[in-house]
């Protein structure tokens, strides 16, 4: 089930054209990954998801009976959070759920669960303003779903963590997104085929490709044996006849390794390996692998 449709939204500001006409889908329960280099018009989508922005051309839908007004089922945590220093983490927490219509009960059992979950219970009673970058960031993890949102909407949340606090990020997000849709913007290629279902691809504010991660992964490309071996004639002369071995579609070549592209990833290696010891090759790298997203992702920004 769809939960929000753009139907060809667009900002500019004068003649700068920030987005254009992008038109995508978030379905329900879904993580989608929002990519794209800087100055794609990532931060400008999610302003118009979040209603900080208006379009200056198409529109959004609501679906599934959901209110007009999506600030009543969204949350969102821009890439910088910017809180009162003078509170503390729960006060911050609590004022956050009244705000949203939580009864005081209901703010405090919310802000406990949320305060744990982020690691930050230990802090709960200390002032904003001596948190670390990372603890800042985790704090408006929790703060943009007290009130349990449909629809929450990060712009970089692991931007500022480190590895520990990164995983334990994503960690969160695996269990949200089982009670809710996620979009969140990154750079962090690994983070996002850890967690995410879906893909939305942006460039020079368009959207370029957008889809399910499995059959993105999929139609990447083939699957590729890279192997390099130690100089020798009979090792370059080996190496060539692989290039002619069927099942090998492309063979990208230097005097002792090549990178082999196949529609027969399990016959090939086996003959390359079977061969390389009747030959006696010495082989220093024998990889099997397919394209990462980040090799993908760069691939469909240049094409």
């Amino acid at each position: 089930m769809k939960l929000l449709t753009a139907q060809r939204i667009g900002r500019r500001y004068g003649q700068t054209i920030a987005l254009g006409e992008a038109s995508f889908s978030i379905g329900d329960r879904r993580c989608i990954a929002l990519l794209g280099p800087n100055g794609a018009g990532k931060t400008t989508t999610l302003s118009i998801l979040a209603g900080l922005l208006e379009p200056t051309s198409g529109e959004m839908l609501a679906e599934g009976g959901l209110p007009a007004d999506r600030r009543r089922w969204m949350g969102f945590l821009p890439q910088q959070p910017a809180f009162f220093g003078w509170m503390t983490g729960r006060e911050t927490m609590e004022t956050a759920g009244r705000l949203c219509g939580l009864s005081a009960k209901e703010a405090s059992n919310r802000t406990k669960i949320l305060l744990e979950q982020a690691g930050l219970t230990d802090a709960a009673d200390r002032r904003v303003g001596g948190y670390s970058g990372g603890m800042k960031q985790r704090l408006g993890l929790a703060q943009a779903v007290i009130h349990r949102p449909r629809l929450l909407l990060l712009d970089e949340p692991v931007s500022a963590l480190d590895p520990i606090g990164r995983r334990e990020v994503l960690t969160m997000l695996e269990q949200w997104k089982r009670d809710m849709s996620i979009v969140l913007s990154t750079h962090v290629l690994h983070d996002a085929e850890q967690v995410c279902d879906d893909i939305i691809l942006m460039n020079k504010g368009s959207v370029v490709l957008q889809g399910e991660m499995d059959h993105i992964r999929q139609s990447a490309g083939r699957p590729y044996i890279r192997i390099e071996t130690e100089a020798g004639d009979n090792a370059s002369e080996w190496l060539a006849t692989l290039e002619k071995l069927p099942g090998v579609r492309m063979s990208a070549t230097s005097r002792y390794s090549r990178s082999i592209e196949t529609d027969d990833i399990d016959g090939v290696r086996e003959t390359a390996l079977r061969t390389a010891l009747e030959g006696g090759i010495k082989l220093l790298a024998f990889e099997v692998a397919r394209k990462s997203l980040e090799q993908w992702f760069v691939e469909a920004l240049n094409e």
